[in-house]
């Protein structure tokens, strides 16, 4: 290795990468091809910011060889444009030069990333013509991407034009299958497979885990014959990521049990099911075990920390986790504890330490400003976010995007300012998807704005007439302004065409196990439990502070005594019934419900935790409601 080498391999800043190439222009190895090579490679590929300074090195080489045009065809491929490796591809087939395997498998792989098929087949028809066609290596790669760009037919007749496919091909047909939705097309590959390696089981094994298959995930799991902290952690990801939250807690548990070291993927994996499930208790064991076996140092573990924490309800051990981070905090650490102070309503604390970003020399990114305007969004300060709307793209060049714009409607739609939500949509330069429209017919439904929610129901009639989330909305507009014909005559509609409302659940932990309630569910010991409890809480909350359910809350034509017993069994009630059957006294109610907590549940959440001296955190689909001596820190603001 030259002096030269060794300094590139050194270099991690653009900076300093161009300091050494004023050493090798100086010391005239800037003519090397082997060294001129080096440094293109590590301009190109190893330095996340220098890819523009390789394309104006390459540009300046006089006679650039097959291995400098392959590594900018792979630079470009894995860049956020990665069309553009097509670039010097072509310019290479316009040379004397002719392309190996590997810029054809680069400009693939680009060509993947973007999903673009027309450039796929061109590129296809290329290899053909240079005869690649019995290649492995590219051949592999066509069927990879044929299956981003969602065509399996191609990818299953490349591979059936294969003379001898390998153990790799094998797997890429597998998981290319998977890719288009395939399940019993991967399974029957996999069958088929005359030689499988580990790699293999656990492709078999993400397929179902990501296809939401948990009971032949867990079946492949069982008869491996040999697993990896890769078996593991696609276990522990993939029962998490489909709400098996206690499966997997379990799988983690065992993990640990056969004596592999966990990695990075398995710990940010039961972090996030921590984070999902709120599952404070687990989380604060990882925690202490993470701190123990020195993961510490790992800066997405500490990110993952913060956001379990923040979302088991515990803004302050977030913010303890993210002060005490041992490495350089980084974007996404400024970013998720932002989001943690957002989600609980402290949205001057969000503001102030953005400010505290920005002193730290921490670009924002996207992502942070989104933050930052839920943050807003949810403190009723609409003034400062559309401050930080205009900020994000005169200052730091971001072009919004369509959440951003989502943000500012909800921002304008919370503060009851509707007209001027329902103006900024229509002034919008993009598009408004029906995500942008629901959030608006969502902001109707709270302010009972009957006019403009019809108005906005047509809208999204034309972009996605079969939610049943929109016509339970307006359902809600019509219900609460008495209009029970309008009612009717929606529900009837959803009747009609099999329309089916997204049923409410709540979970809480109880000695680190997750226990679910969801509203007309079957009994059983645990429901039993809860309702003969809820029962006995009502009569107390009736009989001292004079409660009387909110009954508006019930969205049907029904006798007053039906709309009571309605309410009364609302999951995060039965949630919370069963945390004070169960908890010892003095511990905090962290309960997580899937839908917007209603008001009659607001209410009574804040009654028992004056009535029985109890904290209770429920994290809901829109926030965080911290109740205590019979206070809400959302301050009736939800």
């Amino acid at each position: 290795m030259t002096s030269a080498e060794a300094l590139l391999s050194k270099c991690s800043t653009l900076r300093a990468t161009k300091q050494v190439h004023a050493h090798i222009y100086k010391t005239g190895l800037h003519t090397h091809p082997l060294i001129f090579g080096k440094l293109l490679l590590h301009c190109a590929i190893s330095i996340s910011d220098a890819l523009h300074y390789a394309r104006r090195l390459f540009l300046h080489f006089p006679n650039p060889d097959t291995f400098m045009y392959n590594t900018l065809i792979r630079g470009l491929a894995e860049s956020q444009s990665p069309l553009h490796c097509i670039h010097p591809f072509i310019q290479m087939l316009r040379s004397t030069l002719l392309p190996d395997s590997f810029s054809f498998a680069f400009a693939l792989k680009g060509v993947a990333n973007c999903c673009n098929l027309r450039a796929g087949i061109q590129l296809h028809s290329q290899a053909l013509c240079h005869g690649f066609n019995t290649h492995v290596f590219v051949g592999t790669t066509l069927i990879s991407m044929y299956a981003e760009c969602g065509t399996s037919d191609s990818a299953r007749k490349v591979f059936e034009e294969m003379p001898e496919p390998n153990v790799v091909t094998w797997n890429a047909v597998v998981t290319a299958a998977f890719r288009c939705g395939d399940v019993e097309g991967a399974r029957d590959a996999f069958r088929r497979m005359p030689i499988r390696n580990l790699t293999s089981w656990n492709l078999l094994l993400a397929g179902y885990a990501k296809a939401g298959r948990l009971e032949l995930a867990r079946r492949v799991f069982n008869e491996m014959p040999m697993k990896d902290d890769v078996s593991w952690s696609t276990m522990i990801v993939g029962f998490a990521h489909n709400g098996s939250f206690d499966d997997a807690f379990g799988f983690f548990r065992e993990f640990l049990c056969v004596g592999i070291r966990p990695n990075e993927v398995s710990l940010t994996g039961v972090l996030s099911a921590c984070a999902q499930a709120g599952a404070f208790d687990f989380g604060k064991i990882l925690h202490g075990f993470i701190e123990r076996a020195g993961f510490f140092y790992i800066a997405s573990v500490n990110n993952a920390l913060i956001d379990a924490y923040s979302k088991c309800g515990n803004v302050a051990m977030a913010r303890l986790v993210f002060q005490n981070m041992p490495v350089t905090r980084s974007t996404v650490s400024w970013t998720s504890m932002i989001a943690g102070l957002a989600m609980h309503g402290h949205g001057e604390e969000a503001i102030q330490l953005f400010h505290e970003m920005e002193e730290a020399g921490v670009r924002p990114d996207g992502v942070t400003f989104i933050s930052l305007l839920y943050a807003c969004s949810h403190s009723g300060m609409v003034e400062q976010g559309w401050a930080y709307f205009s900020k994000m793209k005169n200052m730091y060049g971001i072009e919004p995007a369509i959440e951003h714009y989502g943000c500012m409607v909800d921002l304008y739609g919370r503060a009851a300012k509707l007209r001027k939500a329902y103006d900024f949509v229509c002034q919008m330069p993009v598009s408004p998807n029906a995500i942008i429209w629901r959030t608006l017919l969502g902001a109707c439904s709270i302010h009972g704005d009957i006019e403009l929610a019809e108005l906005v129901k047509a809208r999204l009639a034309e972009m996605d007439p079969n939610n049943s989330g929109d016509h339970v909305l307006l359902s809600n507009v019509y219900a609460t302004a008495g209009k029970w014909k309008d009612v009717v005559s929606i529900r009837r509609t959803m009747s009609e065409q099999s329309m089916k409302k997204t049923p409410g659940w709540s979970m809480i932990e109880i000695d680190k196990v997750i226990y679910g309630f969801v509203a007309g569910e079957k009994p059983n010991e645990v429901t039993e439990e809860a309702h003969n409890k809820l029962r006995e809480i009502m009569l107390r909350l009736r009989a001292e502070v004079g409660y009387a359910p909110q009954v508006r809350s019930v969205l049907h034509d029904i006798e007053e005594e039906e709309k009571e017993d309605s309410v009364s069994k609302h999951s995060e009630k039965l949630a919370a019934a069963f945390g004070i059957a169960k908890l010892p006294k003095g511990r905090i109610l962290r309960i997580v419900k899937n839908l917007r907590v209603c008001g009659d549940c607001h209410t009574v959440m804040k009654l028992i935790s004056k009535v029985y001296q109890v904290e209770i955190i429920v994290r809901d689909r829109s926030r965080f409601h911290s109740f205590k001596d019979g206070f809400c820190s959302c301050r009736d603001y939800w």
